[in-house]
C-alpha cells in the first residue's frame, strides 16, 4: 500500500488516498504499475551517484539496470540495497501496514478533513481485492465519521463487499470502454461484469461518478463516449460523468521498476475535443463532474 496526504483530486475537499497493491486489470496505460509489483525495488537513475554501495551488498549482483530484464529478474527484493542507498535512489513503492498503523496516520491528518470537508479515499490498484483490510477500515472510520469514497475499476463480486459499498459517501468507477472485446484488448477482462456492478449502484444510497479515462487512440472516439453516456444514463438515476484525459505523469515510475512504458500510440486528447465530447455527454442527460 502507499498512503498519500493531502490529495485533492479524489473526492472534496483535502484526502488521504490509500492506494492498494493489485488489480484484476491490467490496463495498458496504467498509471500505477507498482500496484502489480508489491515487492518489486525501484531504482531511480537521476538521482544515482554511482558510489556502488548498492552493489556491494547485493548478493544477487542484481545492479537494476534500467530496460534490462535478465538484471531485474536477479533481484529478490530483499531491501538491502534500500537500505544502503544515500540517495533514496532505491527504494519500495509500496509497503506493508497493519490496520492500526494506516488509521494513525489517518488520525493525525483529520484537522485537515473538518476544516475543508476532506476525509479518505480507498483506491488502488483495485481495493476490493484485499477485503478483510478495506472493511475494517471501512467500518471503524465510518464509525469515526469519517468521510469515505471509493475509487474502483467495478470488478468484483457486488453482493462480496455490498456492505463495504453502504459505507462510502462517494463512489468512483471507471468505465475504459464499452465494447466488451475492446475492453478486454486493452485491459485483460471484459467489461460486463463491471457494467452489471455499476447497475446495481442503485441499490446503494451514495453518489456514483462514471469516470472515463480519455485516451486518443483507444476510447476517444465520439460513438464510445455517447454509448457510454447512454448506459450511465438508463444505469443510475442520478447519472454523472467525470472525463479524465490521459496523462504520462506514470512514466517515471516504469523506468524505475524495469518496465516497459505504455505504446506511444496513447495520446491525450487535445482540450477542444475534450469539451466536444462533453457537450455529448450532457446531450444525452448526463452531468458532467470534475474533481481536479
Amino acid at each position: 500500500m502507499e498512503i498519500q496526504n493531502f490529495s485533492v483530486n479524489d473526492g472534496d475537499g483535502i484526502r488521504t488516498v490509500l492506494f492498494f497493491a493489485g488489480c484484476p486489470l491490467r490496463c495498458q496505460w496504467c498509471s500505477n504499475p507498482e500496484s502489480l509489483y508489491k515487492n518489486r525495488i525501484s531504482f531511480f537513475e537521476k538521482t544515482c551517484i554511482r558510489c556502488g554501495r548498492c552493489v556491494r551488498v547485493c548478493q544477487y549482483q542484481a545492479s537494476l539496470k534500467p530496460y534490462n530484464p535478465p538484471d531485474w529478474e536477479k533481484c529478490r527484493s530483499c531491501e538491502l540495497c534500500v537500505e544502503a542507498c544515500p540517495t533514496g535512489s532505491r527504494k519500495k513503492l509500496v509497503h506493508i501496514y497493519t490496520s492500526e498503523e494506516i488509521l494513525k496516520q489517518i488520525e493525525k491528518q483529520k484537522i485537515f478533513y473538518k476544516y475543508s470537508g476532506g476525509g479518505v479515499t480507498f483506491s488502488g490498484g483495485e481495493a476490493m481485492l484485499q477485503q478483510g483490510l478495506l472493511r475494517e477500515l471501512a467500518h471503524r472510520l465510518y464509525d469515526q465519521a469519517v468521510d469515505l469514497a471509493i475509487e474502483t475499476s467495478g470488478y468484483f463480486d457486488f453482493d462480496e463487499v455490498k456492505d463495504i459499498l453502504e459505507k462510502m459517501d462517494l463512489i468512483f468507477v471507471d468505465i475504459k470502454h464499452m465494447d466488451g472485446d475492446k475492453h478486454n484488448l486493452y485491459t485483460g477482462v471484459r467489461n460486463e461484469k463491471i457494467l452489471k456492478n455499476i447497475a446495481r449502484f442503485n441499490e446503494l444510497n451514495v453518489p456514483v461518478v462514471v469516470r472515463i479515462p480519455v485516451i486518443d487512440g483507444v476510447n476517444s472516439d465520439i460513438e464510445n463516449i455517447r454509448a457510454t453516456a447512454q448506459f450511465v444514463k438508463a444505469s443510475l438515476a442520478t447519472p454523472k460523468i467525470e472525463l479524465l484525459p490521459y496523462h504520462t505523469l506514470g512514466y517515471g515510475k516504469y523506468e524505475a521498476l524495469g518496465l516497459s512504458k505504455p505504446s506511444r500510440s496513447f495520446k491525450t486528447p487535445l482540450r477542444k475535443n475534450l469539451l466536444e465530447l462533453s457537450r455529448i455527454v450532457e446531450h444525452e442527460g448526463v452531468e458532467i463532474v470534475s474533481y481536479k
